[in-house]
Formats: C-alpha cells, sequence, structure tokens
C-alpha cells in the first residue's frame, strides 16, 4: 500500500483490510490512555520538556498525550471529548487524609493524599433506599448544557488538520454500569431480578442522558467522526458480571437502541467502539447484534479471551482494538524479552486481515516503567508491518 496517513491506515484496519503496517494507539480515548505519573516519567525518558501535564479524565488521573510524544512514537489516534469545565461538580475537597469529590450522578470518589493514584467510589447515593424514595433522590447530570460542549467542534477539526482520526468520547459509563455506581452492586443486582420495573426504571433515566448527548455532539461535530465510543464493563476476570440471559433482556435492548440512533444521527459512516473489561467471550455475538463494529480492550488475561480464537470466531464482524499486551503482568513487570513475546504473539493473532488497531489491554497505569512502554513500542515496530 506505500506509507499511508493515519486517517487512511485506521480507516483500513476498520475496513478489514491490511494497511502498511498496525495503527497505534496511545490516549486515543480514556480506556487506552497513561497514568500522569507514568506519562511524566515516560516524557523524561524521551528527553522531552517536562512542561504542564494535562489531566484529561480526574478520575482515572489519565494524562492527555501531547503531540511531540505521539509524533515520537508515531501515535495514529487522538481523543475527543467534552472537557473538565470549571463550572460542573468536580470541585475537590479535602477529608482527613483523602481528596475527594462528588460527581454529577451524585457518586462520591475518594483518593489518598499519600500514594493514591486514582478515585474510588465511596459512596452509592441510592444505595439502601426503597425504590421510591430512590425515584426521588436520583440526580443526574444535564446533557443540554452547552458549556459542556465548549471548543469541540474545534478539537475535532484539528485532529483532522493533523491527519489523525479521533475516538469521539462519551459523556458518562456504561448504561449498567451507571446503574450499579448510582444504586450500588448489591441493591441493583437483587433489583434487576426482584424489582425489574426499578432497576429499568434507573437505566432508562442513564440512558436518557446518553441519548441527548449523542444528540448533541453528533450535530456539533459535523461529518469529521470515523469512530465513536460507548462502554459498560460487563466481565470479572472469570466470566460476565450478570447472566447472558439477563444481559439479553435487560441490557442487550438499550444497547441496541442507543448503537442505532447513534449511527443514524451521524453525518458520516461511523464505527462503534465499545469498551468492556473482563471475560465476555458468551456475550460477544450479542455484542455485534446490538450494533458494535470494534471491541475493546481484549483482557487477555481473562478466561475464554484467547485472541487466536476470538479472531478465528470473531474477526470478520469486527476490528479488534486492544489486546496488544498483557496490563495485570507483562507490561508492569516483564522483562524486555517477555514484552516482545506477547507483543509478537498477539499480533500475530489479531493482526491478520487488517481489523486490528493496537494497544495494550487497558490504559498504562503509574507503576509501568517508561523502559518497558518503550520495549512494548518497540515490538510493534518490528512486528507490526504488513
Amino acid at each position: 500500500m506505500g506509507e499511508l496517513t493515519s486517517i487512511e491506515r485506521v480507516k483500513a484496519a476498520l475496513e478489514h483490510k491490511e494497511p502498511d503496517r498496525i495503527p497505534f494507539d496511545l490516549g486515543g480515548s480514556r480506556v487506552t490512555g497513561i497514568h500522569q505519573e507514568a506519562y511524566r516519567r515516560l516524557r523524561e525518558h524521551l528527553g522531552l520538556p517536562e512542561g504542564e501535564i494535562v489531566i484529561e479524565d480526574p478520575i482515572q488521573q489519565l494524562a492527555r498525550v501531547d503531540d511531540d510524544v505521539k509524533e515520537r512514537l508515531g501515535v495514529d489516534v487522538d481523543g475527543v471529548s467534552p472537557e473538565r469545565h470549571p463550572n460542573l461538580n468536580f470541585q475537590e475537597s479535602e477529608r482527613g487524609d483523602y481528596i475527594y469529590f462528588v460527581d454529577d450522578w451524585g457518586i462520591e470518589r475518594h483518593m489518598a493524599k499519600k500514594g493514591g493514584l486514582y478515585f474510588d467510589i465511596r459512596r452509592h447515593p441510592l444505595a439502601g433506599l426503597p425504590p421510591g424514595e430512590a425515584m426521588t433522590r436520583l440526580q443526574a447530570p444535564d446533557p443540554t448544557d452547552m458549556s459542556r460542549y465548549a471548543g469541540i467542534r474545534e478539537r475535532a477539526e484539528e485532529s483532522f488538520r493533523k491527519g489523525r482520526p479521533y475516538i469521539l468520547g462519551r459523556n458518562a459509563a456504561g448504561i449498567l454500569e451507571v446503574s450499579l455506581w448510582c444504586r450500588g452492586f448489591e441493591d441493583l443486582f437483587a433489583d434487576m431480578v426482584a424489582d425489574r420495573k426499578f432497576a429499568e426504571w434507573l437505566m432508562d433515566k442513564v440512558m436518557e442522558v446518553k441519548w441527548k448527548y449523542w444528540e448533541i455532539i453528533l450535530e456539533l461535530v459535523g461529518d469529521k467522526v470515523l469512530i465513536v465510543s460507548e462502554a459498560d464493563d460487563l466481565g470479572g476476570q472469570n466470566g460476565p458480571l450478570i447472566s447472558p440471559g439477563l444481559y439479553r433482556e435487560l441490557i442487550k435492548p438499550r444497547h441496541a437502541q442507543l448503537f442505532s440512533m447513534i449511527k443514524k444521527r451521524a453525518k458520516s459512516k461511523v464505527y462503534v467502539f465499545f469498551h468492556s473489561c473482563g471475560a465476555v467471550r458468551e456475550l460477544i455475538p450479542d455484542l455485534i447484534e446490538a450494533g458494535i463494529d470494534i471491541l475493546n480492550p481484549v483482557q487477555v488475561s481473562a478466561s475464554g479471551m484467547d485472541t487466536r480464537e476470538l479472531k478465528r470466531e470473531f474477526g470478520k464482524d469486527m476490528t479488534f482494538w486492544g489486546g496488544g499486551i498483557d496490563t495485570q503482568y507483562v507490561l508492569p513487570r516483564g522483562s524486555k524479552q517477555e514484552i516482545f513475546d506477547e507483543v509478537k504473539r498477539r499480533v500475530e493473532d489479531l493482526a491478520p486481515g487488517g481489523g486490528f488497531v493496537f494497544s495494550a489491554v487497558h490504559n498504562i497505569q503509574g507503576d509501568v516503567p517508561p523502559e518497558n512502554i518503550m520495549a512494548m513500542w518497540e515490538a510493534v515496530q518490528k512486528y507490526g508491518g504488513y
């Protein structure tokens, strides 16, 4: 093919063609990013100016990957999401040994002042409440507040001017995820069986926020968008969080409606990038039927997530975005040879015939040394050509 632009390279991969090389993503989304501590060390390792590191995702403490890093490493993808806005409910406060904030859903999150790496949920606002009272106590962000979208069109256009496609980010975690975070895991799992009417009401409230967001943002960015990001963490280490039957009854219809609306509203053809951690092998046929085009992250360490088998079974129906290297052990603690071996194996499994964009299984965490990040990158350069 000769050397392609990043837009051409990613588009070819999404069309299940083999481009000149495997597209490479670092920082294109809030699930393919890098923790600010690891990013600071990476910049120093690369000999780049220290500068000001912008925290793009305060909950996960993800750094915005700057253009000088993207150019040095040949990153093919940008991320475009609503900015954190000073008028939004992200005012951090201190309580004892912790920094905390309450988000727009009323969910309280804490991070240790010393040694804290990200914010963990400490309070579910609807937990323990009778369903009737929970209905009156639910709070949600206002997706029609246009201050949330400040500069979004300009950032989208700038990405294309640089020759990179972008992943258009979502405004909230998944329909199931947000419902779990608001209600509490134990209560919502019980509701899904014992009080399904309330569980569906809560999921529909989350769906309404998402629906309006996508109507607004797709209109704002126009016809330059190629990839839109949605998510719902459906898997644990050893299997789905809920039974496939319950997924099909409660979650899948809402996913299908949302993904269909996004594709109809978009002013150009878009691919739905869907993030779910964990062992989701049993749910992949349903996700494809619901309308996903891209599966992220392909958690290779989870049960049933064998990359060779996944490519054989589902490689014609969707693109694998991620799965390039295990982030639970190999990337943070592996030797250079282990990293090379892991990258080579995943490339051999997932790359043939296109339909693969390389990124680590999940965000690069704060304990990953820059030498290991660069070993991963070197392995991609060695094995990532077609």
